[in-house]
């Protein structure tokens, strides 16, 4: 359920949109975002600084957050990301994928070894097209935001669970949906 407060905030964008405020366009007032903060558990939906919905008791993967270093280290990565592309057949109900890794996860890995210079530069090639960059190198790949599918609840209400990704419950995964689009930032701290 909305509450009264982001009921007013949704109500003042629907009318910021049919009577735009000179200086500003109605798509800079649509620009949502999202906010995953891994140590309180919880994904925000944003407009600015404002946040409009709060989901809490997320998971993320089985090993914390931080710098995702291989392919099934069970790490979320940290940073900044956006929707690049969507499963809306997934196992997990609704998979929203991240276009991880991203160029800085790439340079990170390159400095330490992680990943050789060609795949470094198909990486920042992919971004550099707005393409979804390379899934299958050393650094893993299908990271993104996720619902549970037919997965047990209480395990998700428990402990992190994830290869990786950052999970919701259905229903959470199903009012997320509103606000998230192909291009929409995510931001994993």
């Amino acid at each position: 359920m909305l509450k009264l407060n982001q009921f007013f905030i949704i109500l003042l964008l629907s009318l910021s949109a049919l009577f735009p405020v000179q200086g500003h366009s109605a798509q800079e007032k649509s620009d949502i975002w999202l906010l995953v903060d891994t140590r309180n558990l919880t994904l925000d939906v944003k407009l600015g600084d404002i946040t409009l919905v709060q989901f809490k008791n997320i998971a993320i993967g089985r090993n914390g957050s931080g710098f995702k270093k291989r392919r099934g280290d069970d790490t979320t990565p940290l940073g900044t990301y956006k929707i690049s592309w969507v499963n809306k057949k997934s196992r997990y109900k609704l998979f929203f994928g991240f276009d991880y890794p991203s160029t800085d996860n790439a340079f990170k890995a390159l400095q330490s070894g992680l990943i050789n210079t060609g795949t470094y530069r198909s990486i920042v090639k992919a971004h550099k097209n707005n393409q979804v960059p390379p899934q299958n190198t050393s650094l893993g790949g299908m990271i993104g935001i996720h619902g549970l599918g037919s997965a047990d609840k209480k395990i998700h209400q428990t402990m992190n669970w994830t290869h990786g990704c950052i999970a919701l419950d259905n229903d959470q995964i199903e009012q997320l949906k509103q606000w998230v689009k192909i291009g929409t930032t995510v931001v994993v701290k």
